[in-house]
C-alpha cells in the first residue's frame, strides 16, 4: 500500500499520460487527414452538414478522427474521478493502478479503432474500461461519504 499523500500524487501521473495520448491521437488525426483532404482534392465547404465532408474521406483516416473524438468523451469522467481520488485523504495503490489499468486500456482501444476498427474489440475494451471508470468511481464516493 502507498501511503496516501504518494498515491494522491501518483494518480496525477495517469491523467497527464491519457492527455498526453490524446495529443499523439490529434496528431495521427492530422496527419493522415490532412493528406488525404489534399490528396482528393477536397474543396472544405463551411455550409456542408457536420460531417458530410469528412465522410468521404477512406475509413482508415475517419477512424483516427472518430477515435480523437471518443477521447473527448467518457474519458473527461475518468479527469473528474482521478482528480477527486486525488483530492482527497485515503487513497491507496489501488486507485493509482484503476486509474493506469484506465489509461492503458484506452490507450488499447485507440490502436484497436485507429489501426484495424474491429468493432467487437473495441467494444470489450470499451467495455472493460467502463468497468474500471465505474470501480474508482464507487472507491471515491466511498472515500467522501
Amino acid at each position: 500500500m502507498v501511503a496516501s499523500g504518494m498515491a494522491n500524487r501518483e494518480l496525477l501521473l495517469p491523467v497527464i499520460a491519457l492527455v498526453g495520448w490524446t495529443f499523439v491521437m490529434w496528431t495521427w488525426m492530422y496527419a493522415t487527414r490532412i493528406p488525404a483532404i489534399q490528396r482528393s482534392r477536397m474543396k472544405l465547404d463551411p455550409y456542408a452538414p457536420r460531417g458530410q465532408q469528412m465522410s468521404e474521406l477512406p475509413p482508415e483516416v475517419r477512424w483516427k478522427a472518430d477515435n480523437y473524438n471518443h477521447l473527448m468523451e467518457q474519458p473527461t469522467q475518468f479527469y473528474a474521478v482521478a482528480l477527486v481520488l486525488a483530492l482527497v485523504a485515503g487513497t491507496t495503490s489501488v486507485d493509482v493502478n484503476l486509474a493506469w489499468t484506465y489509461v492503458v486500456l484506452r490507450v488499447v482501444h485507440s490502436l484497436v479503432q485507429s489501426l484495424v476498427n474491429i468493432i467487437e474489440l473495441r467494444f470489450a475494451l470499451f467495455l472493460l474500461s467502463s468497468l474500471v471508470l465505474l470501480a474508482m468511481t464507487v472507491r471515491a464516493g466511498l472515500l467522501l461519504l
